[in-house]
Order: C-alpha cells, then sequence, then structure tokens
C-alpha cells in the first residue's frame, strides 16, 4: 500500500526542493564566476608587478651590483614569489625561490610544479632590450583559499535563513490551505438533506472553479432527488384510484350471488382497472427513465422501419376500435440519434392520436427529409383537437383533456415533451387539414 501524501506535504516539499535546486545552482554558478574573476584579478596583479620590477630593473642596469633577496614583510608573503634576471644572472629574487628561473618560458602565464612541491601561477615578462627578465608568481592554493572564503561567505547566510525560509513556507502553505479547510468543515457540519449551495467568504480565485463545481453537483442532486419524490408522489396519487376501482369492483363481484351478469361485467371492469395501473406503472417508469442521466451517443438508424415497428405493435389495438394506420415516408429514411429515445417519442404520439380518434378513424404518420439539415414527422389523428387553452396545458403531468372518453394517465405528453427536449427536436401543434384532428410536427436538426 503506497503511502499517501497530503497536499500540504507536497507543495512544501516540491517548493523547497525548487529552492534548494536554484541555491545549489546558484552557488555553482558563484563559484564559477568568482573562480574566474579572482583568477583574473590576480593574473593582472602579477603581470603589474612584474611589469614595475621590469622598469625598477631597466633604470638601474649595474653590472656590479649584489645579488638582492627581499626581506619577507607579510605572513603570506611566503606564497609569493619573483625572480629578476639582467643577462641571465639573477640580481633579485624573493627568500622562498632558488637561484634558477621558475619557467622555462620567457614571457606569459603558466602554471608549474615547483621544489616545494606547490603549484604556481607564474608570469614572466622580458625587459625592453631582452637583456632583463622578470618572474612572478603566486601559490594557486591561495586563489583557492581566496575562493572558498567567498564562497562562505555567500553561503553562509543562506544556510542560516534556509530554516526560516522553510519555517516561511510552512506558514503560507498553510495558511494558503485554510480554504479548503473550511470548506471542509462546512461540508462535515452538514445535514445530508441539505442541498443548498455552499458559500465561503473570501474564496480564492484557485478554489472557487471547484466550489462552482461542487455547487452544481448539489444542484443536479437537488433535482435528481426532486424528481424522485415527484415520481413516488405521482405513483401514489396515480395509482390509488385504478386500485381503488380494482377493490370496488371485486367486492361486488364477492357480494354478487346469483346474477352472473353483474358479476362478469364487475370481473371486466377490474381488469380494466388492472390495465390503467400498468399502464400507469409503465409510463411513470419511462418518465424516470428519460429523466434520468443519458448516453447521448447518436447512431444511424432507420425512422421509416422504427415507425412501421411501432404501427405493428399499436394494429391489434386500431383494429379493436376499427381504426386505420397510414405511414407516408419514404424507404431508407436514415436519421442520426438515439433510436430508444425516438422509439418511445413516437409510441407515445401514436398511442395518443388512437386513443382521442373515434372509431373508425385514421391516424396518419408522415415523415420526410425537409433539407439537408432538418428531418420533419407529423403524426395526424381525427380527434377533436384541442383548444388554445389546452395546447398551453399539454405536457403537465396528469393533465388529460376534458370532454374525451379516452383514458390515460396524462404522463405521455410530459415524456414527449422530455426526449424532444434531449433530442432537440422542435414541436409543433396544429390542425390536420386532412383528417380534421391533432397535428403534432416533429422538426429534427441532423448535423
Amino acid at each position: 500500500m503506497s503511502q499517501k501524501f497530503s497536499l500540504q506535504q507536497r507543495l512544501l516539499t516540491r517548493t523547497l526542493g525548487g529552492v534548494l535546486i536554484v541555491w545549489v545552482a546558484t552557488a555553482a554558478y558563484v563559484w564559477f564566476e568568482a573562480q574566474h574573476e579572482i583568477d583574473e584579478l590576480l593574473d593582472a596583479h602579477l603581470a603589474q608587478s612584474a611589469a614595475l620590477l621590469v622598469v625598477q630593473q631597466s633604470a638601474t642596469p649595474e653590472d656590479d651590483e649584489p645579488l638582492l633577496e627581499a626581506p619577507t614583510l607579510h605572513k603570506y608573503a611566503h606564497r609569493v614569489a619573483y625572480q629578476v634576471f639582467d643577462e641571465n644572472r639573477l640580481v633579485m629574487h624573493s627568500p622562498n625561490v632558488g637561484h634558477a628561473p621558475m619557467a622555462q618560458h620567457t614571457q606569459g602565464f603558466e602554471t608549474v610544479t615547483l621544489a616545494d612541491g606547490k603549484s604556481w601561477r607564474i608570469f614572466a615578462a622580458p625587459g625592453r632590450d631582452r637583456d632583463v627578465q622578470v618572474y612572478v608568481a603566486e601559490r594557486v592554493d591561495s586563489r583557492d583559499e581566496i575562493l572558498r572564503a567567498v564562497m562562505l561567505g555567500f553561503l553562509r547566510p543562506l544556510t542560516f535563513v534556509l530554516p526560516l525560509l522553510l519555517m516561511g513556507l510552512w506558514w503560507n502553505v498553510r495558511s494558503g490551505l485554510q480554504p479548503l479547510q473550511r470548506l471542509r468543515q462546512v461540508l462535515l457540519n452538514r445535514d445530508t438533506q441539505t442541498l443548498t449551495p455552499v458559500s465561503l467568504p473570501d474564496t480564492p480565485q484557485e478554489v472557487q472553479p471547484m466550489l462552482d463545481a461542487l455547487n452544481d453537483l448539489l444542484q443536479r442532486l437537488a433535482q435528481r432527488m426532486q424528481t424522485e419524490r415527484r415520481f413516488t408522489a405521482d405513483a401514489a396519487h396515480e395509482l390509488r384510484t385504478p386500485i381503488a376501482a380494482i377493490r370496488a369492483q371485486a367486492q361486488v363481484a364477492l357480494t354478487s350471488e346469483s346474477h352472473d351478469q353483474v358479476r362478469q361485467q364487475a370481473l371486466q371492469d377490474t381488469l380494466a382497472g388492472c390495465d390503467r395501473a400498468s399502464r400507469v406503472v409503465e409510463q411513470l417508469l419511462t418518465l424516470a427513465r428519460v429523466e434520468g442521466p443519458q448516453d447521448m451517443i447518436s447512431e444511424p438508424f432507420r425512422l421509416d422501419q422504427l415507425a412501421q415497428q411501432i404501427m405493428a405493435d399499436l394494429t391489434p389495438e386500431a383494429l379493436r376500435r376499427h381504426q386505420t394506420l397510414e405511414l407516408l415516408a419514404p424507404d431508407a429514411l436514415q436519421v442520426n440519434g438515439q433510436s430508444t429515445l425516438w422509439q418511445i417519442l413516437l409510441r407515445n404520439l401514436i398511442d395518443n392520436a388512437l386513443r382521442y380518434s373515434p372509431e373508425g378513424a385514421t391516424v396518419r404518420i408522415q415523415a420526410h427529409r425537409a433539407d439537408a439539415q432538418h428531418v420533419v414527422v407529423t403524426v395526424q389523428d381525427g380527434g377533436p383537437g384541442l383548444s388554445s387553452e389546452d395546447k398551453a396545458r399539454l405536457g403537465e403531468r396528469f393533465f388529460r383533456v376534458l370532454g374525451t372518453s379516452a383514458t390515460g394517465s396524462g404522463l405521455g405528453w410530459s415524456i414527449v415533451r422530455h426526449i424532444a427536449t434531449l433530442q432537440h427536436i422542435q414541436v409543433e401543434l396544429g390542425q390536420s387539414q386532412a383528417l380534421g384532428g391533432l397535428q403534432v410536427t416533429l422538426r429534427y436538426p441532423q448535423h
């Protein structure tokens, strides 16, 4: 099982790691730059000292001048050496070098190891007439000591500051994560039934998108719970009437001892009540399914074949009432969409048309491609049609048109409206010029 790090630990680790990387990179850069500058500076000093010695010796070219050995005047004098030759005769030198020339070359810089076993940086400079030769040298380790002193002066304050930096980072990260801690506390203190939006004062810009997403989730959960509550209430309300009717007819059948006709009618009414209750349950379940989360992946399907299948399923009910189902659609009318939702949509429209049409009436379904971007489907019936007031209320749950003998749950149009919204279908209601009843027109965009 892998160890899980908190967000605070990750921020501290990564920030401190970044600081250390920058620190090391800066130290390396300062090291190389300081080394280069020190070498340049001290080389310049060596060259300048050699030039002074050349000038001094040229100004006093006495052949009988005795050999001069410079005194030691400073504690670091042993780290600096020089030699002056006049016509190959050593006339001046420091006490820490012998009589042999320190370098083989006569001009420029050279790093060599002398008899003392130390590395020396040597600058050689000849005189104007080539009779004077000067060597000025400096131990290399003295340069290293200077460089170390410079680096210690640079790094020592950073070393002392690092713990303070760590404490500052810890405090800043902890304070920066306080909005998340407050959000956590608010959610812990919330009741499970509370789905109102969460509000935090002084919400940072980085936390606001997460808070907005959380509130959006709470809103969708609230809508879902409201849908479930409404479904439960609708089911209880709508099933109460057919169940009560079934119970009453069953009591009539039980109490009827000799009237076979009364008992037969009661049993038929009981079956009708069962059919109505079953239809209500089916419609409620269908509505709950289409109102739930949908997989909006479109796929090609044959709209004409789908309509033919639905008409075949509803044909027995149409024949019972001597009604005619007509389909006017070109062959191979292919569209892109969700065939399951389209099946529910067309079934409800055709079923409503049959229910509200009188016996012997015709229900006509037409489908065609209006243009490259739209498919138009119309369902016409020979019923009484709808008034303007009824059209305005069509789609309300359990709304049924008064003055008709048709039975139904009043949920069909709620299903139609919801599917039309999901599939971006434009629904228009009008009067059928051919059949005289209601005409429902569906305009479906094709992308």
